[in-house]
């Protein structure tokens, strides 16, 4: 599962490196590369919840098979018509938010397919395990995106990514644990009232639910903006993006490494508030930076410390959350965490438009800072977990 996850993570990347600067060189708009990623994500915030409804009533394995193919002929159409010449920014707009769509069912199902696989008590390690083969992915992807940009073309990056979904589609096939549902007369609406209540229920899951919004909205921008550092700010081309991408994925399996290896550590609401405080200095670091071996630190910390905050926040979740309520509850934390995304990346980019990439990333750093004290000193519900 592991293998075949990582092979997809590497080829999405490759995607999103050609995707993004296909998108600037068409628009030199931080505003569209906005839209793209809203699009990409906003099915993720409106649908998920259904999602996790079909988690916990079919199986899993089924419903991550169907995300995996319509991802794979999103990325088939998009190598044709750039293959083709024919390609506008509003078919790319299209399709990134069908790939978002069948994320928004997907997203959910591997979520609780996971927990499946493991042993309660080794459910931490489990999550910082696969958030390394994302970081991985980060990592490898945008070099091998970076080469395949400037030696095959873009066709073959959207390509090399369609045929990546072959490894998680053959893995899913051999896994040979199944999840059973209970049948239900319920309503999908009634479903997913049960989890609502269940979550209310839990205390502190609100808290964390919340906190999963916040710092998706603030922090994922950064990422989406570092073609314009690179261009703008540093006057580089695709080679200095995909550095960018590849320190933060470096520095990112680094804190996946440190969050696995501390296990079972105690006071994870306290370490996660305390990671969420060093994401944001390391982001207002990088926005304020203009040499790029400081910028290339920070992306490193950056990293590290945004995989280390999204493990802790996401095991803690896994942990409080019983297995016939999963994809229902995991469906609200993907909303949460997945719907963060687009909103801040939109908000962003008309931020960007009106001020400068560096000033409104700077101050979405400073603003994670505040909200990391604010649980950690005020409303102590996770820093109690």
């Amino acid at each position: 599962m592991w293998i075949g996850a990582c092979t997809s993570s590497i080829g999405t990347w490759m995607q999103i490196v050609a995707q993004s600067w296909l998108i600037y060189t068409l628009t030199h708009s931080a505003k569209w590369l906005a839209v793209d990623q809203f699009l990409n994500g906003i099915p993720i915030f409106l649908f998920s919840l259904v999602g996790g409804v079909l988690a916990d009533r079919m199986d899993r394995r089924h419903v991550l098979l169907g995300s995996q193919f319509v991802q794979m002929a999103c990325a088939l159409t998009l190598a044709a018509l750039v293959g083709f010449h024919v390609v506008q920014v509003w078919m790319i707009l299209c399709l990134s938010f069908v790939a978002g769509l069948a994320q928004a069912f997907g997203g959910p199902a591997y979520a609780a397919l996971i927990p499946t696989l493991v042993d309660k008590e080794d459910m931490p390690n489990a999550i910082a395990l696969n958030s390394i083969q994302f970081n991985v992915a980060v990592t490898v992807g945008p070099a091998l995106g970076g080469i395949a940009l400037h030696s095959l073309g873009q066709t073959w990056c959207f390509a090399l990514n369609a045929a990546s979904f072959l490894g998680p589609i053959l893995t899913l096939n051999m896994i040979t644990t199944r999840f059973l549902p209970v049948k239900t007369t319920e309503s999908i609406m009634t479903s997913m009232k049960e989890g609502f209540r269940f979550i209310r229920r839990q205390g502190a899951m609100e808290v964390l639910i919340v906190l999963a919004f916040l710092m998706t909205f603030l922090a994922v921008p950064a990422r989406t903006y570092l073609p314009i550092f690179a261009n703008e700010i540093f006057h580089r081309g695709s080679e200095t993006y995909a550095l960018f991408l590849s320190l933060s994925g470096v520095g990112s399996i680094a804190g996946a490494l440190t969050v696995a290896a501390l296990g079972h550590v105690k006071n994870k609401g306290r370490v996660a508030l305390t990671l969420l405080i060093c994401l944001g200095a390391s982001m207002s670091g990088f926005a304020l930076s203009t040499n790029l071996t400081a910028s290339c630190v920070m992306l490193f910390l950056f990293g590290g410390a945004m995989i280390g905050v999204f493990a802790m926040v996401s095991s803690l979740v896994q942990l409080i959350t019983t297995n016939e309520m999963r994809g229902r509850v995991m469906s609200v934390y993907n909303c949460a965490f997945r719907g963060g995304m687009p909103m801040g990346n939109l908000i962003t980019g008309k931020l960007v438009d009106l001020y400068t990439a560096p000033v409104i990333l700077g101050v979405n750093g400073l603003l994670l800072v505040a909200m990391a004290l604010w649980f950690l000193l005020v409303h102590r519900r996770v820093a109690e977990l």
